[in-house]
């Protein structure tokens, strides 16, 4: 006997919105978004079929819709239109001018097809969320860097990138084929392929100071970002253990694994915490200082003189 529960209804229900968001929709991809098996989904397509929505499939590639087949409106869900306040916030504050103001088009699109209750619901609450930055996350001479590089990975296309290096005070000018886009501790960056380099390499979007798409198409074949961002580099690290006091190290949780986290045990009420870090001349005895009244450097002997260093530099600075 068939499941006909409201459950099976509502996946179904999806499962077409879903055909309707891409052009194709691999089975598998729909058994994991709903948890279902392979089984119930062709089962899914079926009822679909029969109830004369036009699917097509191709073998070992998914299912599409006939083109200029639509549902009408969608009615949204109140917590559906929760989400649509986060969104919006989110992208007023962390993405650049161009994208925000292509979402907020899209904001007003779909408050358009709102009920009346869920539009005074939305209003009500929408001006008591608020999101804040604590960095530019783009430079002024550079504020519309996420729509253009959306834009050249996909339609594959170069881009000419004027960019300023730490280590450098001068841009340098880089043909770069973009893999993809992530954030990460508060900042946007971007993957790419440096034709400059010959290599792969990441760049933080507050440091470009000029971006745009050219006519050059990819001259490699990318792998997926994943691939990029979870190789090991054969860097090398320096074994760090330090003790720190309980009420301390949880607060630590969220910048430890920038600085070669490795794990942790209880020693006599306090916490220690193992490091394989790559840089302890600057960035981990700095980051140490923030906290270093709580806590006590096991090793290795070169970062407690270090620190020392960088103490003794601030002394003379406030003398």
């Amino acid at each position: 006997m068939l499941d006909e529960s409201p459950k099976r209804f509502d996946r179904i229900v999806a499962i077409l919105i879903q055909l309707q968001s891409k052009k194709i929709v691999k089975a598998q991809e729909l058994a994991n978004r709903f948890d279902v098996s392979l089984r119930t989904i062709y089962r899914d397509i079926r009822t679909l079929e029969a109830s004369g929505v036009p699917i097509y499939s191709e073998a070992g590639v998914g299912y599409a819709l006939m083109d200029g087949y639509r549902l009408p409106p969608v009615m949204f869900t109140r917590e559906e239109v929760s989400s649509f306040i986060a969104a919006e916030k989110l992208m007023q504050k962390f993405t650049d001018p161009s994208l925000g103001n292509h979402y907020a088009s899209a904001m007003f699109k779909l408050k358009s097809v709102l009920r009346s209750t869920d539009k005074d619901w939305l209003s009500n609450i929408e001006s008591k969320v608020v999101m804040q930055t604590a960095e530019p996350m783009f430079n002024d001479n550079s504020p519309n860097t996420l729509a253009v590089l959306f834009e050249s990975i996909a339609e594959k296309k170069q881009i000419l990138l004027s960019y300023k290096t730490v280590e450098k005070d001068e841009n340098t000018q880089r043909n770069i084929e973009p893999v993809g886009v992530f954030h990460d501790h508060n900042n946007w960056y971007f993957l790419g392929y440096c034709h400059l380099r010959k290599d792969y390499r990441q760049f933080r979007t507050d440091r470009i100071q000029g971006i745009q798409k050219t006519e050059c198409d990819f001259t490699i074949e990318h792998d997926s970002l994943e691939t990029y961002l979870t190789k090991t580099e054969t860097i090398p690290t320096i074994k760090v253990r330090l003790l720190i006091e309980k009420k301390i190290a949880r607060y630590l949780e969220s910048e430890r694994k920038y600085h070669g986290y490795i794990s942790e045990k209880e020693v006599d009420g306090k916490i220690e915490m193992t490091f394989m870090c790559r840089d302890i001349e600057s960035g981990f005895p700095r980051w140490f200082l923030m906290f270093g009244d709580y806590a006590e450097i096991l090793e290795p002997e070169r970062l407690k003189t270090r620190a020392l260093e960088l103490l003794e530099i601030n002394r003379q600075r406030l003398l």
